[in-house]
């Protein structure tokens, strides 16, 4: 595929390219950009599209090239179908990057800028550390660009001290924080332990609870619509779909004899009759197989969102855009988390909490407790959830204006960033 690959990823640099010129020379025409103005600094492109002819060169992961179709979106599910692709959480880097180029206030002026946007692949680069020869190097994940930025331009970096940076990073944070003084190396690279990094802002899949660097932002789905229609007939099949299923639980585990929350879930839903449904999604047969799990999504009334490897999940996100209340069994699940897109303060009027340790270790019955939900609070849950789904997935970029009016994923995650450099800069 070398010749293939190679043609692919020159078209998608014209590509990119040719969007940013378009963006740089209108930015302001017709916008409001006060204090909404971004710079894009210009990395060599070792720091994100080479990286991209890596894709099928780690033994341990499947092979990643097919996902960097579209701009990250992935091959479509079918050749008729006009929203939905297999999506890679993985591809956020490249799919926010793409976004970014017909970001309407783009300034080739550092100074004018509100923030500057570092578009790094971070998680991509972060492979050959995670699963190349160079794991025992882990260290020196980010060293490379830390002295690009010192030496190019380096008065960029220097006004602020990077507090007017942000980065995206297409896996949890727990995959960039190995300690730095480790003697034997764990998992991850030590991207986000730099001290030359601690004042950047960085958008991670998976944030940890304390660092004040880090906001998580929903994973990819795998419903990108193009225009508002598209949007429109989803959002109507969601709310005329009937829901004859109590709660569905897509996902693998639950397997091992020691007493867990998957494992419980799992005993539960087989010893159910009706009201339960298990997906298995074990060994990754999901992950780019929408119809699998969206199907019975979109049947129940609940869907099971329990901890796995880390607290959160791209089901979540699955789940709301079904329509599916989301049944969490531990705040940083999602609570703690995605606070730009799923409020905080009001997480009660769109989802359950149910503690993991009254059903692992106090017998709780999870179907008994939404059962026990009245039938008009359940109503009420779904309809919040309906207004969230247009803010939590990413819709596909070039879209129609009608549909650009509407904030999503990608909109929220920008004016969070502002705000949170803003209170940053103040702070100084």
């Amino acid at each position: 595929m070398g010749m293939e690959y190679t043609l692919t990823v020159m078209v998608m640099v014209m590509v990119l390219v040719l969007s940013a010129l378009r963006n740089f020379s209108g930015a302001s025409e017709g916008e409001e950009c006060e204090k909404r103005w971004i710079h894009i600094r210009k990395l060599p492109s070792r720091f994100n599209l080479d990286l991209l002819a890596n894709c099928s060169e780690y033994p341990m992961l499947e092979d990643l090239c097919p996902y960097l179709g579209n701009h990250g979106l992935g091959q479509k599910t079918h050749n008729r179908s006009h929203s939905w692709y297999r999506t890679d959480p993985s591809m956020l880097e490249l799919i926010f990057h793409r976004r970014m180029l017909e970001y309407p206030c783009l300034t080739e002026d550092p100074i004018q800028a509100n923030a500057i946007y570092l578009p790094y692949y971070a998680g991509l680069d972060a492979l050959r550390y995670l699963y190349g020869p160079e794991y025992n190097s882990s260290a020196e994940h980010g060293v490379d660009l830390f002295k690009f930025l010192q030496q190019d331009k380096p008065q960029i970096w220097k006004r602020h001290m990077g507090h007017d940076h942000f980065v995206v990073m297409g896996r949890p944070a727990w995959d960039f924080s190995q300690p730095l003084t480790r003697d034997t190396p764990t998992w991850g690279t030590s991207f986000l332990e730099l001290p030359e990094f601690y004042n950047i802002t960085a958008l991670t899949l998976e944030s940890r609870a304390w660092p004040w660097q880090e906001h998580a932002v929903p994973y990819p789905t795998s419903f990108h619509p193009s225009n508002l229609p598209l949007l429109q007939s989803w959002l109507n099949r969601v709310r005329r779909s009937k829901r004859s299923i109590l709660a569905v639980f897509a996902g693998g585990g639950g397997l091992s004899s020691t007493p867990n929350i998957r494992r419980s879930i799992r005993t539960e839903c087989e010893n159910a009759t009706s009201d339960c449904r298990l997906v298995d999604c074990s060994n990754g047969v999901c992950e780019h197989d929408p119809i699998r799990f969206m199907r019975p999504m979109l049947q129940a009334s609940f869907c099971l969102q329990p901890p796995g490897d880390t607290p959160t999940r791209r089901s979540t996100f699955d789940a709301i855009l079904a329509g599916c209340i989301p049944v969490f069994f531990e705040d940083l699940s999602a609570k703690f988390q995605y606070g730009w897109h799923l409020p905080e303060s009001e997480f009660e009027e769109f989802s359950v909490f149910i503690p993991k340790e009254e059903v692992v270790f106090r017998g709780m019955r999870i179907l008994d407790a939404l059962q026990r939900i009245p039938r008009p609070v359940v109503f009420r849950m779904r309809d919040r959830i309906f207004d969230l789904i247009p803010s939590v997935l990413y819709r596909k970029h070039n879209c129609s204006p009608a549909l650009a009016t509407r904030k999503d994923a990608f909109d929220l995650a920008i004016l969070g960033t502002f705000l949170k450099i803003q209170s940053r800069l103040r702070d100084l």
